[in-house]
């Protein structure tokens, strides 16, 4: 399964790692941990306000922090998770005929291993639940849990050779300010303050696996979590169905009619579909314009002032206004930042 670059090439809020930066921070020294900071090219206060954070230095962080902790959920669950788990994880799931055994295999690997979670899978004739439930009164880890269940829907995705549907995906915790990060993870609604995590998939369109070689399993872990933590679809929100119009068509000439056209529906629809999704076209296509202009930061090739015309502003005075705007910090101290971590 090929990882999205539409997806790679966004940002999350920096506040969206923040859980797991604390529990990260708990199994290092101090020295360490800002070690794997800086060699994951994120800034020594990550969760600075308007912050944000590249998939890519997620990928980045988990793959240093899982090896040089010796936790491959680096911190996030009481128990340490042992290196190679995922190796046996993947080697189990990989023996299941259907996804809904693999669900079962997936459900029954991680009872053995969690102390304070238990999987209790629950299947009606049109749904199959994987849900998280509690051992103990325990606040829950808003990145583990995020985590563990985009593992079960990367594995399923893996093993289908397709992205699989999802109905639903619950979480334990009240509704965070950077909501709109799940909508880069989850390829369906997401909903805050229920009983219990879990995921929810229609029992109907779990079909049988789709054979997986031992190549294939090298290069998912060698991968991981790339290939299994970022969302293959752009199509569950229309708000990501237009970042990803913008991506392919070009953002710098294309307009409402234009994404509404290719959308096959009116601009006045298209408005509405956004305004549910809580943000508009502009919102979109700035958001859109901030990431490029941050990854292009990071690449230290070019001058501030080409990357300012490239996106789309008059001057590096106005692009310098826009990126504090954006990211509380200017264009000239991130790129020092990155160049001093390289």
């Amino acid at each position: 399964m090929t990882h999205n670059t539409t997806a790679l090439f966004s940002t999350v809020s920096s506040h969206f790692i923040a859980d797991w930066l604390v529990a990260l921070r708990s199994m290092c020294a101090p020295a360490h941990y800002q070690s794997l900071l800086v060699r994951s090219g994120l800034p020594t206060n990550p969760t600075m306000p308007k912050g944000r954070v590249t998939l890519e230095q997620i990928v980045c962080l988990y793959q240093l922090a899982a090896v040089e902790t010796g936790d491959e959920m680096m911190g996030l669950w009481a128990r340490p998770i042992r290196p190679r788990a995922l190796q046996h994880l993947l080697t189990s799931v990989r023996e299941a005929t259907t996804l809904t055994s693999a669900l079962y295999r997936f459900s029954t690997f991680w009872n053995l291993l969690l102390d304070e979670y238990q999987f209790s899978l629950e299947e009606t004739q049109t749904t199959l639940a994987l849900r998280l439930v509690p051992q103990e009164d325990i606040e829950p880890q808003r990145f583990g849990h995020m985590l563990i269940l985009k593992l079960a829907h990367g594995l399923l995705s893996w093993l289908a050779r397709y992205e699989v549907p999802i109905q639903t995906v619950e979480f334990a915790f009240e509704r965070p300010a950077f909501e709109e990060d799940y909508a880069m993870i989850f390829p369906s609604p997401v909903q805050f303050g229920c009983a219990a995590t879990a995921i929810h998939f229609d029992a109907r369109a779990l079909g049988p696996v789709n054979v997986r070689s031992s190549a294939d399993l090298d290069q998912f872990l060698e991968n991981a979590p790339r290939d299994w933590i970022f969302t293959q679809s752009q199509n569950h929100t229309q708000s990501l169905r237009v970042r990803a119009y913008l991506n392919h068509a070009g953002w710098e000439n294309a307009n409402l009619g234009m994404a509404a056209e290719a959308m096959n529906m009116t601009s006045r629809t298209l408005i509405r579909r956004l305004e549910a999704d809580g943000t508009s076209f502009q919102t979109i296509k700035d958001a859109l314009r901030r990431d490029i202009a941050i990854r292009r930061l990071q690449a230290d090739g070019e001058s501030i002032e080409a990357i300012a015309q490239d996106v789309g502003f008059a001057s590096a005075v106005s692009f310098h206004k826009a990126f504090r705007r954006w990211t509380g910090t200017t264009p000239s101290t991130y790129r020092a930042q990155q160049v001093n971590r390289s």
